[in-house]
């Protein structure tokens, strides 16, 4: 079994409990609440994972991103999006400079008159 298995089957278990009692599970709980709530999870998530490692505790750190990743995946469900997605584009990333990488990316976004950048992803 390789370690990916672990995410591929925690995302069949995450788009199953789509169709669950939200008072029955957590993960069809959070999706009914929408978007907002799955976002605030993750921000609380990813500030526990900085804390942990400001603190020095692999084993929280590790604890911590375990939650992040899972309400990562969460969100993945509620845009209708699926791990390979994320897997194809880690792929597409793979062998290439991070700088080259976020260059290309601010390349492809042209200012659209409101003084932001296109973000269509």
């Amino acid at each position: 079994m390789s370690h990916p298995d672990i995410l591929f089957r925690l995302t069949e278990t995450i788009e199953a409990r789509k169709q669950s009692d939200p008072h029955a599970s957590y993960v069809a709980k959070l999706l009914h609440d929408g978007r907002d709530k799955i976002l605030k999870k993750i921000a609380e998530e990813s500030a526990e994972v900085l804390l942990a490692s400001k603190d020095g505790d692999s084993a929280h750190v590790v604890r911590e991103t375990a939650d992040l990743w899972f309400h990562c995946l969460v969100l993945l469900a509620h845009h209708n999006l699926k791990l390979e997605d994320v897997l194809g584009e880690l792929r597409r990333r793979e062998g290439v400079s991070g700088i080259d990488e976020k260059a290309a990316r601010k390349a492809g976004q042209a200012d659209n008159g409101t003084g932001r950048m296109n973000q269509d992803k």
